[in-house]
């Protein structure tokens, strides 16, 4: 049978048992480092004061008196006890300098040699010394009597070791009870502190959050999608590679608030949301991200988890598939129309009239090469040409005339190297798309167009809506305008129409535009608005010859509504 296998105690019990050992060290330490301290101190005290006694019973004139009379004995006896039981000494003995004693707590010792060193003494000094005598061990000073310059008698004061003991155990009793109060305090201050930490590490052990924390590291930085953590105050607490490349932000911007991050306003606001986000679309300087939030209601300080995808690459694809789509309906339109003048040059041949039928063909024929020629010879830039041809096909097919300005001029390779096809399909394609819808509503007298369209529809030639088309290559750098016969923008919202989810069309458009931006200030460029001479709206861009791409932290749009995506500013 397999036995199941022990799992490791947790970190949190780890720690208890160290410091519950560590705790129990050190008082045991202390403790005893009191015990040798108070041993020390109280032999020290001792010795001060039986020197002090000592000292004292020497100096004393009556003791020199009593030592001169023939029965030193009767007087000095009981002024050695008296002394003894005032000060709390073991003995004092008075002896003469031949060591016969005096005095004596046991007055059958009176008369008898005093057991211990007295050379020194006899010598002038006062020592001190730990000697067995008739008590026991005892710590006794010695000192000499003297009257005027000659020894007359000794005086010992002693205390016995026992009694120094006794107050030692004494003062360790109440050690024992110090250090034991400080035992328990310091393990139930140890298990508070570990019951808190197992709350934290969810009863993990050290391999086990080591481990956790390897995965972290490595799903941190291998998810692809962006990721960032964002504690109660809105400070950033992690982020990983992807994040960091997504906002553009500076590897040190862990600790940062959001709010200084200089994010774009719609995407500082998303950020800082205390309700949960689910698939915003947001423009930084240079991309389109979609984010979710989501708070974290566990813990002790609530926070944000954010999730960002790219939606840079699949906003453009879907603007290349709008693109095909008109292209493919221009081609369906035009297959049509091609087959019913193919039809009527028929029906002309069979009623014998060949001659008008050759007009009518090569009259076609002359007004649709016309345009490719015209973009053939200014546009040598395949892309850009192709482009241009699909659009007017487009345009054609809603009744607007998309013509090329005269001093359009293109040559092959003259395009800054590091545009990309991507990012010029998207600013002309976003524009002129505009421009047509522009174009083509006041020439219709669209609802909401008002008396300035009709007027403008009025004034046109031949009352055709037009778009019109400025490219110019050189060495300044590239220069796109694309001019419109529509009704124009207001000025006072010139300074938000290039802002996510602006539109005259309502909710839901609004992003053709916000795109055109992102693409110009990839590419360092510049795009301004302004009203064209058919009274139009006229938006002019300008890249240079070598792009150079903004810094990340450029500012951002004007904030803008929920983002859904559409069409372009105008669609």
């Amino acid at each position: 049978m397999r036995l199941p296998r022990t799992r490791p105690r947790s970190l949190a019990g780890q720690l208890f048992a160290m410091q519950v050992v560590l705790v129990a060290a050190v008082v045991a330490g202390c403790a005893f480092f009191a015990y040798v301290s108070g041993s020390e101190q109280a032999e020290e005290t001792a010795t001060r004061q039986v020197r002090t006694a000592a000292l004292a019973i020497a100096g004393s004139p009556s003791v020199r008196e009593a030592i001169g009379t023939p029965d030193p004995s009767a007087v000095l006896q009981p002024y050695a006890e008296r002394v003894r039981r005032d000060t709390g000494i073991a003995f004092v003995t008075i002896m003469s300098p031949d060591r016969v004693r005096w005095t004596h707590p046991d007055a059958d010792r009176i008369g008898e040699e005093f057991l211990g060193h007295t050379a020194r003494a006899l010598r002038g000094e006062t020592f001190s010394e730990t000697y067995t005598g008739t008590l026991g061990p005892s710590i006794r000073v010695v000192t000499p009597v003297r009257d005027g310059g000659r020894i007359v008698g000794l005086v010992s004061a002693g205390i016995t070791v026992d009694r120094v003991s006794s107050q030692v155990r004494e003062q360790l009793g109440a050690l024992g009870l110090a250090a034991g109060g400080a035992l328990a305090l310091g393990g139930i201050g140890t298990y508070v502190i570990n019951a808190r930490l197992r709350r934290h590490t969810h009863g993990m052990n050290a391999a086990e959050l080591s481990r956790l924390h390897d995965y972290h590291q490595a799903t941190l930085h291998a998810v692809r999608e962006g990721l960032l953590m964002l504690d109660g105050r809105r400070r950033i607490a992690l982020i990983n590679d992807a994040g960091r490349e997504l906002l553009g932000l500076e590897p040190d911007a862990v600790g940062c608030r959001v709010d200084e991050l200089e994010l774009p306003a719609p995407l500082t606001g998303a950020l800082l949301a205390a309700e949960e986000r689910v698939d915003e679309l947001h423009l930084t300087a240079d991309r389109v991200i979609v984010v979710n939030t989501r708070p974290v209601v566990g813990g002790e300080q609530h926070g944000t988890v954010v999730t960002l995808r790219d939606h840079t690459e699949l906003q453009a694809l879907s603007g290349e598939l709008d693109s095909e789509r008109g292209f493919t309906q221009a081609l369906r339109s035009q297959a049509h129309e091609a087959a019913n003048r193919l039809h009527t040059v028929v029906s002309l041949i069979e009623l014998g009239r060949a001659d008008e039928a050759v007009g009518f063909a090569t009259a076609e024929l002359e007004l649709a090469q016309a345009l490719t020629d015209r973009v053939v010879g200014a546009v040598a830039e395949p892309v850009l040409a192709a482009l241009l041809l699909g659009k007017a096909a487009q345009a054609n097919e809603r009744g607007v005339e998309l013509v090329l300005a005269e001093d359009s001029l293109i040559d092959d390779g003259s395009l800054p190297p590091t545009l990309s096809h991507r990012d010029l399909v998207t600013i002309l394609g976003n524009l002129i798309d505009n421009a047509v819808d522009a174009a083509s509503e006041a020439a219709a007298g669209a609802p909401g167009s008002g008396p300035g369209r009709r007027e403008a529809a009025a004034g046109r030639p031949n009352g055709r809506a037009r778009v019109t088309v400025t490219a110019l290559a050189g060495e300044d750098g590239l220069l796109l305008r694309v001019a419109d016969t529509g009704a124009g923008i207001d000025p006072a919202a010139a300074g938000e129409v290039f802002a996510r989810g602006w539109s005259t069309h309502g909710a839901g458009r609004g992003i053709g535009l916000a795109l055109v931006r992102q693409a110009v200030h990839r590419n360092g460029g510049s795009v301004t608005l302004d009203r064209g001479a058919d009274g139009g709206a006229e938006f002019t861009v300008r890249l240079p010859p070598a792009a150079v791409p903004a810094p990340a932290s450029a500012p951002a749009p004007v904030p803008a509504p929920a983002p859904v995506p559409g069409k372009g500013a105008l669609a």
